[in-house]
């Protein structure tokens, strides 16, 4: 086999499929990218056994047709120090050797025969369909996969829930100290369906959609679940099991209600949480009619930071605690100029939510409080 193409293009999806291939792989061929060359068509394959990425792309000229893996790591070390250039791919089919000739060089390795390569995993037939903007999904993970866990005894909080009815599309994320709920109304299904989707892929498909404009076409069963947008598919196992009740825990008729700049709140929040207990993160909210108070001391190193930002406030003065980086990166996830916060007691959940909800979509995110000693 013998093909030609782009060096910079080839690094870039590359790049894409080595962030699933794990360090430690139960099956050595998992260390390589599966390259299958039919007419002039490149579709390259990386998986880790529970997450698979398939990406297509055509090539400049294309001799021969099969199939071979190549390991990922000396790929991409070697096409990173390339400038942009065409590149010629020589594969020995017999003993799947490999050689790259560039510009100036020829570069020599060794592959492995691409039949070993595990197959991808086939969704079941009693799978259920949905199309989903690639902007709108994308902006759903950026706006819930911070929330997610790292919960060996509770999986089901390691991943972001797909919560489909036929008003609309729900996703949910919580490590128990916070959640996000961010609806999507002009996703819908005909059958209510979910599915909680582990983080990793989730993570993988924020990177790549970022480049896409299309829909993106959600195929799931109770095992499975399967992403196809342009040129690139993404499969993974999902989580099983049964996520908690998130409506439950979301407080209701909260009293007391503030209204302030987020980016405010956000810059005064970070200035501060510096000077907070490295322990516990812990800053301090002292609300009053017209004004936050918000500080934070670390008695250990006798440090300490104290400043005081305007908002309106309805509702009893009250002073509660927040973890400092959990509500740094609740407000980063929020697009709004303006956020409200919304308070019953100082020992009941606080909600953080948008002051205008965008078009098509409401979000609300919930943080814990933490005690305060004084």
């Amino acid at each position: 086999m013998k093909f030609k193409l782009s060096s910079a293009k080839l690094f870039a999806q590359l790049q894409a499929l080595g962030k699933v291939i794990v360090s430690k792989n139960s099956i050595s061929i998992l260390d390589c990218v599966l390259f299958e060359i039919e007419g002039t068509t490149l579709t390259l394959t990386a998986s880790d056994s529970e997450t698979t990425m398939k990406t297509a792309m055509p090539l400049e000229e294309a001799e021969g047709q099969g199939k071979v893996a190549f390991g990922a790591r000396i790929l991409i070390d070697t096409l990173k120090e390339f400038p942009e250039q065409m590149l010629t791919f020589d594969i020995d089919d017999n003993n799947f050797s490999l050689n790259i000739t560039s510009d100036n060089g020829v570069y020599s390795f060794v592959g492995v025969n691409g039949d070993e390569y595990p197959q991808m995993p086939r969704l079941e037939d009693e799978s259920n369909k949905v199309a989903i903007p690639a902007e709108t999904l994308l902006n759903a993970i950026n706006r819930t996969i911070f929330c997610t866990a790292d919960d060996e005894l509770r999986p089901v909080m390691n991943g972001i829930y797909f919560d489909m009815t036929p008003e609309n599309l729900t996703m949910v994320a919580t490590d128990a100290h916070r959640l996000v709920r961010y609806q999507i109304n002009q996703v819908k299904v005909d059958t209510p369906s979910s599915f909680i989707l582990p983080k990793k892929p989730a993570s993988l498909l924020r990177q790549v959609l970022a480049k896409e404009s299309d829909e993106v076409n959600i195929t799931y069963s109770q095992k499975n679940v399967c992403f196809e947008f342009k040129d690139t598919i993404l499969m993974c196992r999902l989580i099983e099991g049964r996520f908690p009740n998130y409506n439950a825990v979301i407080p209701q008729n909260n009293q007391n209600k503030i209204t302030v700049d987020r980016l405010t709140l956000l810059n005064a929040a970070k200035r501060v949480a510096v000077f907070a207990n490295q322990g516990t993160g812990l800053i301090k909210l002292s609300i009053n009619e017209n004004s936050i108070q918000i500080s934070a001391q670390d008695i250990d190193f006798s440090t300490s930071a104290d400043e005081t930002i305007a908002c309106s406030y309805v509702g009893r003065p009250m002073a509660i605690g927040f973890k400092g980086q959990f509500l740094i990166e609740i407000l980063g996830a929020i697009q709004s100029t303006e956020v409200s916060i919304e308070l019953s007691d100082p020992s009941r959940a606080g909600l953080i939510l948008p002051f205008e909800q965008q078009e098509n979509e409401n979000l609300v995110m919930l943080l814990m409080p933490m005690l305060l000693n004084d």
